[in-house]
């Protein structure tokens, strides 16, 4: 079947076709996507402007448009931490509902954790054992640990790259008091987890996903994206805890320079490379491998897994 899921993120908005059945690997067959940021739309109240809303409104309408073209028997719309939190995030839905005739579901950070780490699953296999895998979106940190498909711990933290940006990081390059304040706030914040996620066994493997992780790993000298999926990428301690401090330094103008950095997600980087290096000392990975797989094939899998069945399930 030609399925297609539409992922509205804290900083992009995505729509991804593919050709898929139960049992097999989704084929990517068409991708469209922008750079909202919709982090940086949230007014002083917590609510999503109207500008932010007329602009994902019109990316949902031609992600509706395209996905008929492209001859989509079902489109799974979801949402993550930007709309699940901004204060008039339910009513947004409902106008865009009612604009484009799409129903969106709001993921729980948790169930982000548990979706993203189906996908790590699948794409590790059961030979890698017990997982740890951690993804830096947008608006929150996503944590889950596990030894089958379903994490016997699952995370959620308001620690994403583009909301501690605005919130923490007011200057480009950020003052060194800046730094270290947003430092100490992540530390602290992920060092309430680690006994709760560590009770359950030491990992036998440690998994990255993300756009933030994928950047951080291209710098410090991972293979590009034009090499393919199947090339094998990862990401030491020490380089991230070397990057961590070289990013804080630089301008957004001059991250944006850096291998595979995009100017979008350069101004967020720095704050982002705070919050990987956190986890990997905090957690003891000395190297996290990165997978390519992410929250959206694992909103794919889980529809695959009820097919035929009615709308995405995310209850326990």
């Amino acid at each position: 079947m030609r399925l297609g899921v539409l992922d509205i993120g804290s900083n992009t908005v995505h729509l991804l076709v593919v050709d898929a059945h139960r049992g097999a690997r989704p084929i990517p067959a068409f991708s469209h996507k922008e750079e909202l940021r919709l982090t940086e739309h949230l007014d002083e109240r917590n609510r999503l402007s109207g500008e932010g809303v007329e602009r994902l409104g019109a990316f949902v309408a031609e992600a509706v448009r395209l996905a008929e073209d492209k001859g989509v028997e079902d489109l799974v719309a979801f949402a993550t931490s930007a709309v699940r939190e901004a204060a008039n995030g339910d009513q947004v839905l409902a106008e865009i509902d009612a604009r484009c005739g799409v129903h969106i579901e709001v993921l729980s950070g948790r169930d982000e954790a548990r979706l993203t780490f189906l996908a790590v699953r699948r794409w590790f296999g059961w030979s890698s054992g017990r997982l740890l895998a951690f993804d830096i979106g947008g608006g929150s940190l996503e944590i889950a640990c596990g030894v089958d498909e379903e994490p016997d711990v699952a995370v959620s933290l308001p620690l994403g790259a583009g909301r501690l940006t605005r919130d923490r990081l007011r200057a480009d390059p950020p003052g060194a008091d800046e730094v270290r304040a947003l430092r100490r706030h992540v530390r602290a914040e992920i060092a309430r987890t680690v006994g709760d996620v560590v009770r359950f066994g030491e990992p036998n493997r440690a998994v990255a996903t993300s756009k933030t992780f994928k950047q951080l790993a291209r710098i410090a000298g991972a293979a590009p994206s034009s090499e393919g999926v199947y090339v094998s990428r990862s990401l030491s301690r020490q380089d991230m805890a070397d990057w961590a401090v070289k990013l804080t330094t630089m301008g957004s103008a001059e991250r944006a320079e850096l291998s595979g950095v995009s100017e979008g997600r350069a101004m967020q980087l720095a704050a982002g490379a705070i919050v990987a290096d956190a986890v990997m000392d905090l957690f003891e990975v000395e190297r996290l491998e990165v997978c390519p797989w992410a929250l959206r094939e694992g909103v794919i899998l889980r529809r695959l897994d009820l097919l035929p069945g009615g709308r995405l399930d995310t209850t326990e």
